[in-house]
């Protein structure tokens, strides 16, 4: 499709705020944006063109850009938590994505689209992670995603694991008093994996 650049005169959800120049295609320009006076055309070769819109858009960027910085306020510090089943490689089962965060937010008063959501590396386990919110040009807000394994799921494992450790003290005994040779170092199985991942979360 045929794309051409535009500046928006106006926020459009999920395209960007007003003053930013994006590129678009023919038919969404013609058909939607153009008839709702919320985008004007502005090819970057005409430069004096662009920057006239610019400036006529001069105070509706700053009034945008305020509204941004009242939203940075809400936002900075923030911490969300979430609680999460873990897998026996220490992976969450899912991962948590723009949209759980957006979602999350939502719950705390503030209203961000899942775009502006930048979450710097992918949150697949538990711990502490940093993610930033791009609200407009030069506002940017920070806030931290803490994951945690269910706590059920880890009572259960640490049930499961004492369990284990019981039933192996039993085996080596019993192989010690029949002078059996002792077994190799057996691989750990899925439910012991989680039970250590586990004790290590109740511990902190």
């Amino acid at each position: 499709r045929y794309c051409m650049k535009v500046i928006l005169v106006d926020r459009v959800l999920h395209l960007g705020n007003v003053g930013e120049v994006v590129n678009v295609s023919n038919g969404y320009f013609r058909n939607y944006l153009a008839p709702r006076k919320l985008a004007v055309y502005a090819d970057q070769k005409n430069q004096q063109q662009l920057d006239m819109h610019k400036k006529r858009l001069g105070k509706k960027v700053d009034e945008h850009k305020q509204a941004a910085l009242g939203v940075k306020q809400q936002i900075d510090g923030l911490r969300l938590e979430f609680v999460k089943k873990v897998g026996a490689n220490g992976k969450l089962f899912g991962t948590v994505t723009s949209i759980d965060l957006a979602r999350e937010l939502e719950t705390k008063g503030v209203s961000v689209e899942r775009r502006l959501i930048i979450i710097p590396n992918p949150i697949k386990s538990v711990g502490t992670f940093d993610v930033k919110v791009k609200l407009f040009q030069d506002v940017e807000a920070k806030f931290q995603v803490h994951v945690v394994m269910d706590a059920a799921q880890a009572e259960e494992l640490k049930a499961k694991s004492k369990a284990a450790s019981k039933k192996s003290k039993k085996t080596d005994t019993a192989e010690t008093a029949s002078d059996i040779p002792a077994q190799p170092e057996r691989e750990l199985t899925d439910d012991e994996k989680l039970s250590i991942e586990a004790n290590k979360i109740l511990r902190s």
